[in-house]
């Protein structure tokens, strides 16, 4: 993905030169976002149909390992729903992307009409027609609604749903093999969206690009040293910066990548090599790749906050606690592969202010830019719940880390050429990569 990543940076980079330059002709590239945009809407419902069915199934198979499963499953969702309320937090103090009105007079239409539909109307239009209405009307709450009845009734099938779970795994390496084809054009959304955005208002989504990027990434260092930092100390006595220091080249080798993936067999021999027991990490770190994105989660609502506002029409309180619920569910999908948040992103909106839906392609601008934090954010997560976990547990050996992180106890490179660490669970050891 480094070329990719290159040809963005260099699509942006072009994108706002060219709506300096030429904001006329800029203004006419609009349709290559809103294209791609479109690309990505085509693969909402898919793609929560199939990691909301399957991350059932993960819970369900961490569940019967027993106390650590269960430990490990409530730390991840209160964890990634406290991430996802920070975001939320800091996004309506920040404001990003006010004052530039993409194309309000639609946005609003688009609103006031929404209004209209009364509660009782919104709770029974989440029931489809049928089951495969919900993925041929584009409704994701309706798409949602008949994943997780799915995945709930592949449970109580038991060895029975063993062979539909497995095709809904082939399903979902389709589906996310399809999504990375599509990503291979967002250069060319990118270069549509930020020419066009620029061209209508110059110096100003440069400047709300920048609120939210610097935004995002402090919020990201103060989630990392305070939230994950304190509860880190308080659980298991260990400094936040001693742990960060001993993972310093699995940070390095995320920060080149941008993706968690690569550093996933380090972390779980490192993990070990630090004192705590096999059968944790091999329980916690992989699980955690699925459902621990406190990153993905802070990106995903400041995000979009950002759309909302930048369209000139902001969300309200009671709009943003029920995206928030939406975003816990939909969040622990997220992790697939590249462009998946920015699907989920897309999703939610998509369940909530539809009108919105299109001011994904502005972020998809500064989307890479942004995904060495999520990614830096999520690995940190992880490594900070495995050593929680562990300690809760009893299977922590606290003077093994003090030994460890003092560096007299060195971690060896030749051990993960000797004995590679590995899971046995094959859905649990091929999680997917948070970016």
């Amino acid at each position: 993905m480094h070329h990719l990543y290159l040809a963005v940076v260099a699509a942006v980079v072009l994108g706002v030169l060219v709506g300096f330059l030429a904001p006329g002709f800029a203004k006419e590239l609009k349709p290559l976002g809103t294209a791609f945009v479109n690309l990505i809407k085509m693969m909402i419902s898919p793609i929560i149909f199939c990691t909301i069915v399957l991350g059932i199934g993960s819970v369900a198979k961490a569940a019967k390992v027993g106390k650590v499963g269960l430990l490990a499953i409530g730390y991840f969702l209160v964890m990634s729903t406290f991430a996802l309320a920070i975001g939320l937090v800091v996004g309506n103090l920040l404001h990003p992307g006010s004052g530039l009105h993409l194309d309000p007079a639609a946005a609003s239409k688009v609103h006031a009409q929404a209004k209209t539909e009364g509660t009782t109307e919104f709770l029974l239009g989440i029931i489809p027609e049928s089951m495969l209405s919900a993925f041929t009307e584009g409704s994701v709450l309706q798409t949602l609604l008949i994943a997780l009845l799915s995945g709930f009734a592949l449970q109580k099938l038991g060895a029975k749903g063993q062979p539909i779970l497995r095709g809904v795994e082939h399903i979902q390496r389709l589906v996310f093999r399809i999504l990375s084809m599509i990503m291979w054009a967002a250069p060319v959304g990118a270069f549509g969206a930020i020419a066009a955005v620029v061209g209508e208002t110059g110096w100003g989504a440069l400047k709300s690009l920048a609120v939210i990027m610097i935004g995002f990434y402090a919020t990201c260092l103060l989630f990392v040293f305070i939230v994950l930092g304190s509860a880190l100390w308080l659980g298991a006595r260990v400094s936040i910066f001693s742990l960060l220091r001993y993972l310093a080249r699995e940070f390095l080798l995320i920060v080149s990548t941008s993706s968690s993936e690569s550093a996933l067999p380090r972390l779980i021999a490192k993990m070990e090599h630090l004192g705590v027991s096999k059968p944790v990490v091999g329980i916690t770190v992989p699980t955690g790749y699925s459902f621990n994105l406190d990153g993905t989660a802070i990106y995903l609502t400041m995000a979009t906050l950002f759309v909302a506002t930048a369209q000139g029409s902001p969300l309200g309180l009671g709009e943003q606690i029920s995206l928030l619920v939406f975003m816990i569910i939909a969040s622990k999908g997220a992790a697939g592969v590249s462009g998946a948040g920015i699907a989920t992103l897309a999703g939610g909106l998509q369940s909530h202010r539809p009108d919105l839906v299109d001011g994904v392609g502005f972020i998809l601008g500064i989307d890479r830019f942004m995904s060495e934090a999520r990614a830096v954010t999520n690995f940190a997560g992880n490594a900070v719940a495995t050593v929680l976990i562990g300690s809760w547990t009893k299977e922590f050996d606290a003077g093994r880390a003090s030994r460890v992180l003092s560096g007299k106890e060195p971690f060896s490179e030749a051990s993960l050429l000797d004995d590679a660490p590995k899971t046995e669970d094959p859905k649990l050891g091929d999680a997917p990569a948070p970016s």
